[in-house]
């Protein structure tokens, strides 16, 4: 067998202390951004196919690849924890959960305020509590776990946040101009892709018109 060392893929691979509880449920944490990007996003193209919701994916997309070039650029070690992590041999200012969990952050709240949504939220500042939540415990579970130093994740915060105001303001002021085009494309057309960002309850609006279909459809077999 060949000497060549070997690298685990990193994508779902968390390390905590044994016995530690806190840990574990950390290291679960610092598994959201997964389940948001394979749970989440890859649901939503595959069952609602929203362009908001594609290009609020497209932007975490642009980060993530903007992160991995600051981090070339700038070359900072992780703490020296890496050790017993077995990341030493990658990059860690800033740190990418941290900026993940913040562009999602910033960017679910601006949409929820802006009214684009499934539902017709009232109590807005309650259900952005959550994302802002989940993205402050990510961003501790990095420290703690040792993965980085307080001004890593810190970093990652900032960027997240300037990245999504600033993606979000392309996207409504620039991007959001051509959606009906895309709706009428042939990949729109090809792919049912959809902008419901002028309705104000999609859920309501949806359940609505399967109702009113099945009612005409039963009264044309009549």
């Amino acid at each position: 067998m060949s000497d060549t060392p070997l690298k685990a893929v990193t994508l779902t691979l968390v390390r905590y202390r044994k016995g530690d509880q806190l840990g574990h449920f950390l290291a679960w944490v610092s598994l959201i951004p997964v389940f948001i990007s394979l749970g989440g996003f890859l649901t939503h193209f595959l069952f609602r196919r929203e362009l908001h919701g594609m290009f609020f994916a497209f932007g975490l997309l642009i980060s993530q690849v903007i992160n991995g070039i600051i981090k070339t650029f700038v070359q900072q070690a992780r703490p020296e924890t890496c050790a017993l992590l077995d990341m030493c041999d990658s990059h860690g200012w800033p740190s990418s959960h941290s900026q993940y969990m913040f562009f999602f952050a910033v960017y679910f709240t601006l949409l929820t305020h802006e009214g684009i949504g499934l539902l017709e939220i009232k109590n807005k500042w309650a259900v952005t509590f959550f994302p802002w939540s989940v993205a402050l415990l990510t961003m501790f579970s990095r420290v703690y776990l040792g993965y980085h130093t307080v001004s890593q994740v810190f970093a990652g915060a900032v960027v997240g946040i300037l990245l999504g105001a600033g993606w979000f303001w392309v996207v409504t002021n620039v991007i959001q101009e051509y959606f009906p085009l895309m709706e009428e494309s042939m990949f729109g057309r090809m792919f049912y892709v959809k902008d419901t960002s002028h309705i104000k309850n999609v859920l309501k609006f949806e359940y609505d018109n399967a109702r009113a279909a099945r009612k005409n459809m039963a009264a044309k077999a009549d």
